[in-house]
């Protein structure tokens, strides 16, 4: 079964997708970038806070998915300069630290304007 899920609390989606997708025990979360969820707007800033408040909307995605950070098994973060790794893996630790998912790092090009990070993830939970 594939069940497609929003977050009422999470920020509006940019386009035609679903905050995260449930097939079987996985939940796929789409690219999450720092949106405040209460404006629904861009919230640019350092990596340091946009890491911060991306992490935070993807907890709530998965919150209204039934799972949680610990759940997660695989990220995929895109960095608009890789030379802010540091930065951005500092704060990425403390929210998935214990958990030690899989992840990608990569610099990209991102879509949305003076944004730093976006990551998405896959969680398991049955």
């Amino acid at each position: 079964m594939i069940e497609r899920v929003m977050d009422p609390k999470g920020p509006n989606p940019a386009g035609p997708y679903s905050h995260a997708v449930k097939a079987g025990g996985f939940i796929y979360v789409s690219g999450q970038a720092s949106i405040n969820p209460k404006t629904k707007k861009l919230a640019p800033g350092t990596v340091t806070q946009e890491t911060h408040q991306t992490i935070k909307n993807i907890r709530s995605i998965l919150k209204a998915a039934g799972a949680g950070l610990k759940d997660v098994i695989k990220c995929s973060v895109f960095l608009a300069d890789i030379r802010d790794f540091a930065e951005m893996n500092k704060v990425y630790e403390e929210y998935f630290g214990a958990a030690k998912p899989a992840r990608t790092t990569v610099s990209a090009a991102l879509p949305a304007h003076g944004l730093k990070v976006e990551i998405d993830c896959v969680a398991y939970k049955e």
